[in-house]
């Protein structure tokens, strides 16, 4: 999978490098597939702050430093729960981009009742720029979900960094 998505994280590499902009990474569902990809890239120190795998609420509060207050009204796999994760993930990590995604990949059951194949992936950049893409596989199959989720997550960025 790291080598299919290994051309895009060249192109959005390229264009964060020729922005001079760096990206920070709040993986949920993905498990980090999504930060993985983007180092596939060499001297990605030059285009990737850092990230974390948001996959309980205690990876939440140290990774987005936001007083549970925030989230009131929210459910995970929503766009604007992902929405807040992509600002304050780029704004804990001090980066021009913050790309986050909430979804439930399946195999088990949601902690929000979020259905098996729903995932939301929201990207906050500089000057207000955001945008959310959710995705329904309509799949319980767990790993393909991975993949999709982070598929759909990358392009989000791709095409962000294309429309900013």
């Amino acid at each position: 999978m790291l080598r299919d998505l290994h051309p895009q994280a060249l192109r959005i590499a390229g264009a964060l490098r020729s922005r001079g902009e760096k990206v920070a990474v709040a993986d949920g569902s993905t498990g980090g597939l999504i930060a993985a990809s983007l180092l596939t890239v060499p001297g990605a120190l030059d285009f990737f702050v850092g990230g974390g795998v948001v996959y309980s609420l205690r990876a939440r509060d140290v990774l987005f430093a936001l007083p549970r207050e925030a989230y009131r009204g929210m459910r995970g796999a929503s766009e604007d729960y992902a929405a807040l994760q992509a600002r304050a993930i780029r704004d804990n990590f001090g980066a021009e981009w913050g790309l986050a995604e909430s979804g439930s990949v399946g195999g088990s059951n949601h902690p929000t009742g979020a259905p098996a194949g729903r995932s939301v992936a929201a990207i906050a950049g500089p000057d207000g720029f955001e945008r959310t893409a959710p995705i329904e596989t309509a799949s319980d199959d767990r790993i393909a979900n991975m993949a999709d989720f982070t598929r759909n997550a990358l392009d989000l960025l791709e095409r962000s960094l294309a429309e900013a």
